[in-house]
């Protein structure tokens, strides 16, 4: 499972401009960390298992040749 959960009952209300301040703990953050959390987040939003993407559907494309 994963090591993220979304704590519903955590809410502060703020404004926005203090809401904008979340970006310094992400760039406090490791390349690798921040790189775990973006596939995580990409999981839940696509809804597929955390570390089992889905797989690209190569029959959706064609390739040509350009003209010169």
């Amino acid at each position: 499972m994963s090591n993220y959960r979304l704590d519903r009952m955590a809410f502060k209300a703020q404004t926005a401009k203090e809401a904008a301040k979340h970006s310094t703990y992400y760039k406090d953050l490791t390349w690798q960390e921040r790189l775990r959390i973006a596939n995580y987040l990409n999981s839940v939003a696509y809804n597929y298992p955390e570390n089992e993407p889905p797989r690209l559907d190569r029959t959706a494309f064609s390739i040509r040749k350009r003209q010169k």
